[in-house]
């Protein structure tokens, strides 16, 4: 494992990290993969996670836990990994050049789920941390991706994502939600990946909120306005990540539940493995941890754990006008206002 430096040199944080920083990540990573597992099993009511550990030669290890053919997911999985070694790649180097000749620590956990039934939505989570020499950071997010449009389901959650954030800083929402906006946006297709939630990278209690690399969007010109920032410290943004990770059950358990049971036929089924094409299309071109993953020799079937079993494409497919699959194209894959949303 690597560990920080304690000099004084430009890029010393304010705040260091406790001693047993990389002890207590780790720590929370494995227990929020334990405690989305057995919640999950729950709900689905049919299928357990089977487990599959790993090591990595060059430094590290992790657990990958799938569910499959359940009574809820048609498959599930939740990664925990801790990998270390002599530097970072090619993919955060670009982003954080002053990590370069530095060894580096990393660990985090991650989860996709796909649902059997159409009107269920795919949910993503990610947590992660890192350390390079005197550097260090948190990332991660939350965000959700329906095949057909409810909007009272996506309200509620980019609440519950809001009431997490603003538990910490009331800026927080209004930077990561935007900044889940266009992350998560396949350019190719000029379309978002979904109906997003809330997603931030490098945060190292020092810099502004947003580090991404659009200076002219929303993200970015929320974040520069807050400027200067009042500096937080190791523990207010692990704080904060333990709260994303807590917000998972409550943002998503409820639409489960509300949609499980709701008859779908042929015509909804061919529409969500149409729209999975689209998922499957951003995890293998922009997805950072996909590109992390397979940049630092991780397990490979752990990192695709993430694509759905079933997809297809067709070609120069358009959703008829005044159907659902048109909605949820044309209204509900655009930027909106979602914790302010009311119904009618």
């Amino acid at each position: 494992m690597t560990s920080l430096t304690t000099d004084s040199s430009p890029l010393k944080r304010a705040s260091l990290p406790p001693e047993d920083a990389q002890k207590k990540v780790s720590q929370f990573m494995k227990n929020l993969q334990d405690e989305i597992c057995a919640k999950l099993e729950e709900v689905d009511g049919q299928s357990k996670f089977r487990e599959y550990g790993w090591q990595r030669e060059e430094g590290g290890g992790g657990r990958s836990r799938v569910l499959r053919d359940g009574g809820v997911f048609e498959q599930g999985g939740v990664n925990f990994s801790e990998v270390w070694g002599q530097q970072l790649p090619p993919s955060i180097l670009i982003q954080r050049p002053e990590t370069e000749e530095h060894g580096f620590y990393a660990t985090g956990t991650s989860m996709v789920l796909h649902p059997c039934n159409p009107y269920i939505p795919t949910i993503h989570l990610n947590c992660r941390y890192f350390e390079a020499g005197p550097v260090w950071w948190f990332g991660g997010g939350i965000d959700l991706t329906p095949y057909y449009p409810f909007a009272e389901d996506v309200a509620h959650f980019h609440r519950t994502l809001k009431e997490a954030c603003d538990k910490h800083h009331p800026e927080y929402y209004a930077v990561f939600k935007p900044w889940c906006d266009e992350y998560f946006y396949l350019k190719h297709r000029q379309e978002m990946r979904g109906v997003g939630g809330i997603f931030f990278d490098y945060q190292d209690g020092l810099t502004s909120l947003y580090r991404g690399p659009y200076t002219d969007k929303a993200a970015s010109l929320h974040s520069n306005q807050l400027l200067p920032l009042e500096p937080r410290t190791w523990e207010d943004l692990f704080a904060f990540v333990n709260s994303c990770g807590q917000a998972f059950f409550p943002a998503y358990v409820p639409i489960v539940e509300k949609r499980r049971n709701t008859e779908y036929g042929n015509r909804e089924r061919q529409f969500q493995l149409y729209r999975r094409g689209r998922y499957v299309e951003f995890n293998l071109v922009y997805d950072r941890g996909t590109i992390f993953g397979l940049q630092t020799n991780g397990r490979t079937e752990s990192i695709l754990m993430s694509l759905p079993p079933l997809v297809r494409w067709e070609y120069c497919y358009s959703p008829e006008p005044n159907t659902p699959e048109f909605e949820l194209r044309d209204t509900f894959l655009k930027p909106q206002d979602w914790a302010n949303w009311h119904q009618c």
